[in-house]
């Protein structure tokens, strides 16, 4: 094959273009640009995520996938406030995770963010009611006047009225089943009009039947309220249920499912899409799905060529391979 050294013009065109391109993630609420988290434990030191890039726009509901390990609820409890980067970039609605001080954490995770976890005892009090719990983010976050009090009580019944449980307004946890109780968590995490919801496994605890209302809850508020969704998940019924399903493998994102919606012209029915993408990071490197790789015998390096318009990646036949 013959190569072309690309002359100075070539390079000064390509740096003018690098100066005037926007910044990275400008137009994104969620902006995960080459995070780095790394733990030290008992002297060993364990790269959770390395180097990962990530950008979730606004209004978007969309799932996170991974085996256990592959860095999700790392990143979740980055995003949430909870955790603080190694290094790397991460911004939420504007705001900077890395430069955060404790109080600026504080008053995002009152405000920007809200978090549902796995476990329905984590997520609500037990000595309170349900709309006592949908109220208490606001108190925390506001004034505690009569006037507020007031606000805060008809805004968890519109809350409760919204995911279709106002019957619980004033039901305690014992007294209400695991898909009210995350129903009601989900009020909870909307109690102060976050920019984003974050839920970690929401569904983990529950069966199939009821889990289908909780993630009903979730679009519900994703589509009345506006609200941008994250939800970390194994089940795969709920992955296959947003428009956008990012893979996470060893600390990076490595595929990306988009589904759209396709009417046949002759019969009128409408049917989702799916289409499977490998991610490419800044630094132009992808994950190539397992099963691909295995099924053509790749590993250790593979052929490249540059077509007109697509790059084929084949194994690599060089007769020095080992």
């Amino acid at each position: 094959m013959t190569t072309t050294n690309p002359t100075l013009a070539d390079l000064t065109t390509r740096a003018r273009s690098t100066r005037t391109r926007p910044t990275y993630g400008h137009d994104a609420l969620i902006t995960c640009d080459r995070l780095v988290r790394i733990f030290t434990t008992d002297g060993i030191e364990v790269q959770a995520l390395q180097g990962l890039d990530l950008l979730v726009r606004e209004g978007e509901l969309m799932a996170l996938v991974g085996a256990s390990g592959s860095g999700k609820s790392t990143l979740m409890n980055i995003l949430a406030g909870l955790d603080t980067p190694t290094a790397g970039a991460a911004r939420v609605a504007g705001q900077d995770l890395l430069t955060m001080t404790a109080k600026d954490r504080l008053a995002y995770r009152r405000t920007t963010v809200g978090f549902i976890w796995q476990q329905t005892s984590r997520n609500l009090l037990p000595y309170l009611t349900a709309a006592q719990n949908i109220a208490l983010p606001m108190q925390l976050a506001g004034t505690r006047s009569r006037t507020s009090r007031r606000a805060h009580a008809e805004r968890a019944l519109e809350l409760l009225e919204l995911l279709e449980i106002p019957d619980c307004r004033d039901r305690r946890p014992h007294q209400m089943s695991g898909g009210q109780q995350q129903r009601v968590a989900i009020a909870v995490a909307l109690a102060n009009d976050p920019a984003v919801l974050l839920a970690d496994e929401p569904t983990g605890e529950l069966d199939s039947h009821t889990a289908e209302h909780v993630f009903a809850a979730f679009r519900t508020a994703n589509e009345r309220l506006g609200t941008t969704i994250v939800i970390v998940t194994h089940d795969a019924a709920v992955a296959g249920e947003v428009r956008r399903t990012v893979a996470i493998r060893d600390g990076r994102t490595s595929t990306e499912v988009l589904r759209r919606s396709e009417v046949d012209e002759t019969t009128g029915h409408e049917t989702v899409v799916a289409r499977e993408y490998a991610m490419l990071d800044r630094a132009g490197r992808l994950q190539l799905p397992a099963e691909y790789t295995e099924a053509l015998g790749m590993r250790d390096r593979v052929a490249l060529e540059l077509e007109p318009d697509h790059i084929a990646v084949r194994p690599d036949d060089s007769e020095d391979r080992t």
